[in-house]
């Protein structure tokens, strides 16, 4: 299968490292071949303008319509209009992201709770 997702203005990336993992971002200018100038936009995301290094970022396929070197309002808005994390957190992807999420600050007692519940389908299979 072809990638096709090339590192472009206006990508939306998700961070994968660092103290902003797990968040996404939108790839406002690119400096070189190995980074590029993000935001967030702080406001909604939490990650601020700042340079990140492709390494520590993971493309995904959404691309918002923006000019190079976006000021913050214009961003806020495009990103807004595209909808970004809607359709971030309805896709595959970001399904699987949540349900790790869900798991990783689960109590002892959800555990309990959801191991009960597997006994239960496996008796029944049997």
């Amino acid at each position: 299968m072809v990638n096709n997702r090339y590192v472009e203005i206006g990508r939306v990336a998700l961070i994968n490292y660092g103290p902003d993992a797990g968040k996404l971002c939108v790839i406002i200018d690119v400096l070189n071949q190995t980074s590029a100038l993000v935001d967030g936009p702080a406001a909604i995301t939490g990650v601020k303008r700042q340079l990140y290094n492709f390494k520590r970022l993971t493309l995904t396929p959404i691309v918002i319509p923006i000019q190079r070197g976006q000021r913050q309002s214009l961003l806020v808005k495009a990103f807004t209009e595209a909808d970004v994390l809607n359709k971030f957190n309805a896709s595959r992807w970001g399904r699987i992201l949540e349900a790790r999420k869900k798991r990783a600050n689960a109590s002892d007692f959800d555990r309990f709770k959801s191991a009960v519940a597997r006994r239960r389908i496996a008796h029944v299979l049997v």
